[in-house]
């Protein structure tokens, strides 16, 4: 696989992204593991966990995982450079025009769509993923006690996911779970 490619197919998804990280849940997976079948649903359940415990956008976090994956460090920087190079053209043309945007009725009902719409692909990709990580009871308790916290305290998502990880490999190492 060129590189080339790998950036052209980062570059398509990153052209109809809209809400960041969670939205792209869907497409990614359809796009990358079912289409190219570059990684598996559990690697990339792994890159999103991963990428969101580090710095940075989690959808840019997840496209240099893959490109490493498959290309190394180039294949990291291509699949990186193709994911933010619509956003950055895009960003560019709304920001030389950005008076008459922000005053447009049809840009903004347009933009209040495609928030509800985001929302429903989170929701989407958070059932889809839910299915494959959640089989069993240690996984299911992991599971509750993050959406508590998440939900019902102010504990950081970060502090979460980190104190959810190092739960699942505690109970790995004492044979409690499989991988």
């Amino acid at each position: 696989m060129s590189l080339w490619k790998l950036y052209w197919v980062f570059a398509q998804m990153g052209a109809v992204c809209f809400g960041g990280g969670y939205a792209m849940l869907s497409l990614v997976q359809r796009v990358i593991v079912e289409e190219h079948g570059w990684t598996t649903e559990e690697e990339l359940m792994d890159y999103y966990a991963i990428g969101q415990c580090t710095p940075g956008v989690i959808a840019v976090n997840v496209s240099t995982f893959i490109g490493h994956k498959l290309r190394g460090v180039p294949g990291a920087i291509a699949a990186s450079l193709g994911f933010i190079s619509p956003s950055i053209l895009i960003i560019t043309v709304i920001a030389a025009f950005l008076e008459s945007f922000a005053s447009n009725v049809y840009v903004a009902h347009a933009l209040a769509g495609i928030r509800v719409c985001v929302c429903v692909l989170i929701f989407n990709s958070a059932l889809a993923l839910g299915k494959k990580a959640v089989k069993t009871p240690i996984a299911w308790g992991i599971f509750l006690v993050t959406v508590f916290l998440a939900f019902f305290t102010e504990v950081p998502t970060v502090a979460i996911v980190l104190g959810a990880g190092i739960v699942g490999y505690i109970l790995y190492l004492m044979g409690g779970t499989k991988k």
